[in-house]
């Protein structure tokens, strides 16, 4: 399985087009050791000439513009883009569907929350409707694996996770299964595993017991403290109030991640403010030390 990391940043990217918090300052005057991040989405192939997409942020015309294999060039119109997962129906997840409407009709793969977000509040798929047919929306049912004709070789596996919806959904404080899924997704020749989850806000153990024997965990990043926004001085919400378990802290991201000595670890949808970002940060020498990884535009993974 080729995995391809398209964006690693969380909404807004990294440096945030409007903020001056010490990371964004400190990125354009020189003085912060970190590299420009687009907003998260990921690529996933069996055979690194067709791609399964993974949420479609803002900044997708620029990542497929960074990476070749999505433009293999050969008919007059063409794309590596086989199909679209949504993780959720957040508007830095699903906003690069209008880039895309020159190449649909596409396959997208939601569950019924996302959907519903996504022709209502958010009416994605009604407005694309004027495309060319628009959007083939493939039903995705938490607990039930799938598999998708473009990569027929990996094997995705939907789990309920417990995080928010959009600021913009009815169901922003009325959580439902089906509002935000990580997936487990596994290439059935080599049996590799890879658990992503951009935005996991709790980890019980019933998740932990689906995930404990991945190979590779590509997990939410967003802040290093669950007070950040705050003590950056950028907002008043707490991570959890995001649905984001913050890395720091008991009960955060680092504490779980060590009860799962065996895989890969990568941090991915890193929020603007995260000081991990510097890569001479305290912080991201505590990553170091624990094994965790970054997550970084161009990072390509095979399992």
């Amino acid at each position: 399985m080729h995995i391809q990391i398209l964006g690693s940043a969380a909404g807004g990217g990294f440096p945030q087009w409007n903020c001056n918090c010490a990371n964004c300052a400190g990125f354009r005057n020189g003085s912060v050791n970190a590299l420009a991040r687009t907003q998260s989405s990921i690529a996933l192939s069996d055979n690194g000439t067709t791609w399964v997409i993974c949420n479609a942020s803002p900044d997708i015309r620029a990542q497929l513009q960074g990476f070749a294999p999505m433009q293999p060039g050969r008919a007059l119109r063409d794309t590596g883009i086989g199909a679209i997962v949504l993780m959720d129906s957040q508007i830095d997840h699903t906003t690069g569907l209008l880039s895309l409407r020159e190449g649909c009709p596409l396959d997208v793969w939601c569950t019924d929350m996302v959907y519903e977000d996504l022709t209502t509040g958010f009416p994605l798929f009604n407005m694309l409707k004027h495309w060319n047919g628009g959007l083939n929306r493939q039903r995705i049912e938490p607990g039930q694996s799938f598999t998708i004709s473009a990569c027929a070789g990996l094997r995705f596996t939907p789990l309920t996770l417990r995080s928010a919806a959009p600021p913009y959904s009815p169901h922003r404080h009325d959580p439902h299964p089906g509002d935000n899924i990580g997936l487990i997704v596994e290439d059935v020749r080599t049996g590799g595993k890879l658990f992503y989850a951009p935005g996991l806000g709790e980890a019980d153990a019933a998740l932990l017991r689906h995930i404990e024997d991945a190979d590779c965990l590509l997990v939410d990043g967003t802040l290093w403290t669950d007070d950040e926004m705050l003590r950056r001085g950028v907002g008043t919400r707490t991570a959890r109030e995001m649905g984001h378990l913050a890395q720091s802290g008991q009960g955060g991201m680092l504490e779980l991640l060590e009860c799962l000595p065996r895989p890969r670890k990568v941090l991915i949808h890193i929020n603007n403010t995260n000081p991990i970002l510097d890569e001479d940060s305290p912080e991201r020498a505590e990553l170091k030390r624990r094994g965790i990884e970054v997550a970084f535009d161009g990072m390509s993974l095979v399992l």
